[in-house]
């Protein structure tokens, strides 16, 4: 008898297979008894009927509770009433474990309970939806790069210098010296993109950032491309062409788990290119007109960002910030040199910049000015300066947050719930 899993379960039609999975509801009606199973792909209806009321099954089916473990043997039967179009009829039962009372009921629980929880909370239905959605994510980012010709190349997580900025950083003790937890691999990028021309990292970055809103983490996990020789534009078009792409990945791929969330998807279908675009000097008359109060040289806060929503209903770039306001490596306009050829893109629906980038410096007298400006220490980033030294060439990227574009694809509250296990503020269990 052969172990199938619940998401290939069309594939044995009229078949006896073997289920491993835990029990996520039962009820029982007269001559028969229902189980709902779920394996983790997926979730199916077993059966159980017998003119016998102390039938062995339906002694065993009494024993079990709500995530007790269980092996099922029986016939895959079509049925288009029941749970994904098929049920077990089940002929043979093996407890694995019968689960102790589950904290998790159908009631409604608080939040700080089911973060408390959340190593069970996982196994909800919607929890389970998010993750799996977000499974799909990873995947389709890397295909978009992988079918693209960019190589995958790992950056440290610890690190002797800072990126977005030093009041951010997590330290540690390196041995006999200071590290500090990665913030972005995108220096890392430059160096390999000079190497290998276009190159992505993917991994979890760390900001130390004492806030405590709907859209921020400690940890996150980003994905970072670098391309060489490219200019603002060539890098704006490449992040249009990746939200679009990635979108239409989950609307083909996972309409079931978008169902389960509720998620109204007409807005995602409105994500096709291009997209809008405007200088954040353009941008500025139309967010005071909204009720913003921002000045130019302030940065975008979540009043600016939930604007932006009203205004376009699908996601938005806004390039040429003032250099203040970015980061040490930004590249200047040399018509403006109070701006800087930097991008974000912003998601429609209140959900916030899902990207920030743009061209770096290239010239080496540029670059050690701003090191020197920034007070950042010379000897850590000596190496960086090295990429100048040696066939600088103009180059970009960008880096896209998987927490935060996920949350807009689910339409979820908060950003906790996008993450198996996130780090909040002061929150590190469990």
């Amino acid at each position: 008898m052969k172990w199938a899993y619940i998401e290939d379960i069309a594939d044995f039609k009229d078949q006896e297979v073997e289920l491993r999975g835990w029990v996520y509801n039962k009820r029982s009606g007269g001559k028969i008894r229902f189980l709902l199973i779920r394996d983790g792909t997926g979730m199916i209806q077993g059966t159980i009927y017998s003119e016998d009321k102390d039938h062995p099954l339906f002694q065993a089916f009494d024993q079990l509770t709500q995530e007790s473990s269980l092996i099922v043997r029986g016939v895959v039967k079509e049925d288009k009433r029941a749970p994904g179009g098929f049920e077990l009829g089940i002929t043979d039962m093996e407890i694995i474990q019968t689960a102790q009372e589950y904290p998790i009921t159908p009631k409604e629980h608080g939040i700080p309970f089911l973060m408390e929880h959340r190593h069970l909370w996982l196994r909800s239905q919607k929890q389970r939806a998010i993750l799996q959605i977000r499974a799909e994510l990873t995947k389709a980012i890397r295909d978009f790069f992988d079918n693209r010709g960019f190589r995958n190349l790992d950056t440290p997580i610890l690190t002797p210098s800072a990126c977005e900025g030093t009041t951010t950083l997590f330290e540690t003790e390196y041995f006999d010296q200071k590290a500090y937890l990665s913030q972005s691999g995108q220096l890392y990028n430059e160096a390999t993109a000079m190497a290998f021309g276009k190159v992505y990292c993917f991994g979890p970055t760390f900001r130390a950032e004492k806030s405590k809103t709907r859209k921020h983490l400690i940890e996150f996990w980003m994905v970072e491309p670098e391309v060489a020789f490219a200019n603002l534009q060539d890098i704006t078009d490449l992040a249009e062409d990746l939200i679009v792409s990635i979108v239409a990945r989950i609307l083909e791929t996972r309409k079931t788990e978008l169902d389960i969330l509720e998620r109204e998807t007409s807005p995602l279908e409105r994500v096709k290119k291009p997209f809008h675009r405007m200088k954040y000097g353009e941008i500025l008359p139309d967010l005071k007109k909204k009720g913003s109060k921002i000045d130019w040289g302030d940065d975008f806060g979540a009043p600016e960002e939930t604007i932006l929503s009203e205004i376009y209903d699908s996601p938005v770039c806004i390039t040429h910030f003032p250099a203040k306001i970015k980061a040490f490596y930004m590249q200047p306009d040399e018509e403006n040199p109070d701006e800087v050829l930097g991008v974000d893109v912003f998601a429609s629906e209140g959900y916030g910049e899902l990207i920030g980038g743009g061209q770096r410096i290239h010239d080496l007298g540029l670059l050690e000015k701003r090191v020197k400006e920034h007070k950042l220490p010379r000897d850590a980033y000596e190496w960086y300066l090295d990429l100048r030294k040696y066939g600088s060439v103009p180059h970009s990227g960008f880096g896209l947050g998987l927490e935060r574009t996920l949350s807009w694809i689910c339409k979820i509250k908060h950003i906790r719930e996008a993450i198996p296990f996130p780090r909040l503020l002061y929150k590190i269990y469990p």
